[in-house]
């Protein structure tokens, strides 16, 4: 394995390096290396990116390589940030396939994404994860408030490296709740707006009953 100089090296191989420079694109990049490379730790604007999304993607791979993607939803915020370079959250109880488990036990390394359709944005973390089975403590105070679902365990994810990416090709999409929430205060704009005709209806009916008396 190669020696890791930058923290993107954690993504940019040697043989990454070479189609980068054989495409066109390891200047740019090599810049970015030498101006300090990817950031390592959280900052004020990741956390409060990561507070606000209700899933992400996690991916691990076996011994063998073998890749797996596996969906994480909650309430927003159930992701968390339990120090600068340390994320957390309550491993949900689901089909019990335990693959990402699995995975973890005999390769530690993985990846979280991270994308809000909303506002087109979408951050991508490299990092190591383990599985906690044995820490109650731990788990509840990971547990977002009032949701309904069973935790059974806890995943910790300790970040080597994080990057953004540009919102190219990101489809803007909206989650069903914002429109519920849009359609309900519309309703009651537009309820309010009945009343207030009705008694302007009724003002302008008296006011003509009484100039024709």
């Amino acid at each position: 394995m190669a020696q890791q100089i930058y923290s993107s090296d954690v993504a940019f191989t040697p043989a990454v390096k070479a189609i980068q420079a054989r495409k066109g694109s390891r200047k740019s990049y090599a810049h970015v290396e030498e101006s300090g490379g990817w950031r390592t730790e959280v900052d004020s604007g990741l956390a409060e990116f990561i507070a606000a999304q209700t899933s992400f993607f996690l991916a691990t791979a076996n011994a063998e390589g073998q890749p797996y993607i596996q969906h994480r939803g909650g309430p927003a915020g159930f992701l968390k940030v339990l120090d600068k370079s340390t994320l957390a959250f309550a491993d949900f109880s689901g089909n019990r396939q335990y693959i990402t488990q699995g995975n973890l036990v005999e390769n530690p390394k993985a990846h979280i994404f991270l994308i809000d359709y909303v506002n087109r944005q979408r951050v991508k973390i490299w990092g190591e994860a383990r599985v906690v089975e044995d820490d109650p403590a731990l788990t509840s105070s990971l547990m977002p408030q009032g949701y309904k679902a069973r935790p059974e365990q806890v995943i910790l994810f300790k970040i080597a490296a994080w990057d953004k990416n540009c919102p190219q090709h990101i489809p803007q999409k909206i989650d069903l709740a914002d429109i519920v929430e849009v359609i309900k205060d519309r309703e009651q704009q537009i309820a309010a707006l009945k009343v207030q005709v009705e008694e302007l209806t009724r003002r302008l009916s008296e006011s003509g009953s009484s100039a024709s008396q």
